[in-house]
């Protein structure tokens, strides 16, 4: 059984700060909310079918390749809260060079791609079907700062990766099983850091995800993670006292 603790089982003075000001907020409103919300919505309402390419783990929901657009927005798509605690980091870390793996309907990218206006958000998406809604929803949000990357994952990432200096914040929701989660993982460890920060999505999602989740936290590079249970952080900060956290969320 995990534990969990609050703001007073924390002694870091940074990770203190980010729970209390980041992680623990409650109740935060923004027109950008807003404005996803109806793109969440409107999903959510949407009947229309669509050929699924599941290069991944699948769906613990829908094993099926046909699916309705509202069922992947139901089953496949972060809750709102986690959207918002994505939005926060961001605007508390203010990175500028986002890379997402696992695009799906682009609810959760327009989080990323609105907290940073300045930045540049490279999403990675293996579905064609997902992608094209994905896009149709940037457009139609007016957003230009996002660019889509379609195709297998395993071999669209390190060709992309040749094309960027840095990763200022990596979010992990793509394929859900150990080997390809860790290979992700340290294909982006080059282009880190001391201030990047990672999100490792659906940490328990099943056994081969724990696993991962446990070497990640264990690698050389990584010096402290804070679990919220659904998802986990990464930070490579040299000057923290290597520490692994678990917090309400």
């Amino acid at each position: 059984m995990l534990k969990s603790g609050n703001e007073h089982a924390i002694h870091s003075p940074f990770l203190f700060e980010l729970y209390t000001r980041v992680i623990a907020v409650k109740g935060d409103e923004h027109p950008d909310y807003d404005l996803i919300k109806t793109f969440r919505k409107a999903m959510l309402k949407d009947e229309e079918t669509i050929e699924i390419l599941d290069l991944g783990a699948g769906s613990r929901v829908d094993k099926s390749n046909k699916r309705s657009i509202k069922s992947i927005a139901k089953n496949a798509e972060k809750p709102e809260k986690f959207g918002k605690l994505f939005y926060r980091l961001i605007q508390y870390f203010q990175p500028t060079r986002v890379l997402e793996l696992g695009t799906s309907l682009g609810i959760t990218t327009l989080y990323l791609a609105k907290s940073t206006p300045q930045g540049q958000v490279m999403t990675f998406e293996g579905c064609p079907a997902t992608a094209a809604i994905a896009k149709r929803n940037f457009e139609n949000a007016q957003i230009q700062n996002i660019e889509i990357v379609l195709g297998n994952i395993d071999l669209t990432l390190p060709e992309r990766l040749k094309t960027v200096d840095r990763i200022d914040f990596g979010y992990f929701d793509a394929n859900h099983r150990y080997e390809p989660t860790i290979r992700y993982f340290k294909a982006c460890l080059p282009y880190i850091h001391n201030d990047s920060v990672f999100i490792m999505d659906d940490i328990y999602w099943s056994e081969e995800m724990k696993k991962a989740w446990e070497e990640i936290k264990q690698h050389p590079q990584v010096t402290l993670t804070v679990d919220l249970f659904w998802i986990g952080l990464v930070f490579f900060r040299k000057e923290q006292p290597k520490e692994n956290f678990y917090l309400r969320f």
